[in-house]
């Protein structure tokens, strides 16, 4: 990749296998200056490494690029769309973080502020960017590391274990796939956002995910929202995106990749 990018939205594709290409869209801040060093924020769909699309995080996007981040969402392979497994899924979430943090410069950001975020599926390869290895696509540059410095997840699906979901699909895999089962010394810290009527997420497993990343010396900071079910985030629930990007937005300003201005108003 050659030139900076300027525009406020922009298509770059950041990998190809076979005749499948995966893009990522690049959305800047207002006023973009080329010259300076943003912190980065990649967002994963949602929809069980099944299905789903990179619009998903598109309200996500366009917000914290008002506040001052360079936003991708990122296209990854998927089971209805490619005929993949969740491994495959994993392998691009793996070269996307690559991408943009070999071509940091290109886009004129900060290569150790790269945030890694999404939902439920996409929030466990958000997650398991982080946490996990052996997940590389051959073409990858391996030098260049695919871990995030951070993480904002969105009732992520954290335990792959067996009784977590996935589990199913992944299988005796979960061991190296499964980011709670992978938490270290030096995890990036992590905020968690979930409803405590989640299906698919129970309140413990967040709970006890906290726990651990506290015992190894991580941040994990946990916002549980009562009664909400899984996917009270997305914009149609609208109290709740609203709640749920604010909580996100203070714990990034508490890491200082955020500062308190530009208020930005939150739009449907």
């Amino acid at each position: 990749m050659t030139g900076a990018i300027s525009s406020a939205q922009e298509l770059v594709e950041y990998k190809k296998i076979d005749t499948t290409k995966l893009s990522l869209e690049v959305h800047n801040p207002p006023e973009f200056d080329a010259s300076k060093k943003y912190p980065a924020m990649v967002f994963f769909f949602g929809g069980g490494w099944v299905s789903g699309d990179r619009s998903h995080f598109l309200n996500h996007a366009k917000y914290f690029a008002k506040r001052g981040i360079v936003c991708f969402l990122a296209d990854y392979r998927t089971a209805n769309k490619h005929k993949t497994t969740p491994f495959e899924s994993l392998k691009d979430a793996n070269s996307a973080i690559r991408y943009v943090r070999q071509n940091a410069s290109d886009f004129s950001i900060d290569p150790d502020k790269i945030i890694a975020s999404g939902g439920s599926a996409g929030g466990h390869l958000a997650a398991a960017t982080a946490l996990t290895s052996g997940y590389d696509e051959v073409t990858d540059v391996s030098s260049i590391s695919h871990v995030p410095n951070a993480l904002v997840l969105f009732n992520p699906v954290i335990d792959n274990g067996p009784g977590g979901y996935g589990f199913v699909r992944v299988g005796e895999a979960f061991v190296n796939f499964s980011p709670l089962h992978n938490i270290r010394k030096g995890a990036p810290p992590t905020a968690i956002l979930l409803g405590t009527k989640d299906a698919l997420v129970p309140v413990e497993t967040a709970e006890y995910y906290q726990k651990v990343m506290e015992k190894v010396g991580s941040t994990c900071e946990l916002f549980l929202h009562e009664g909400q079910p899984h996917g009270f985030f997305n914009i149609g629930n609208f109290e709740y995106y609203k709640k749920t990007v604010l909580e996100a937005d203070g714990f990034l300003q508490k890491l200082g990749y955020l500062k308190e201005q530009p208020k930005v108003a939150i739009e449907k």
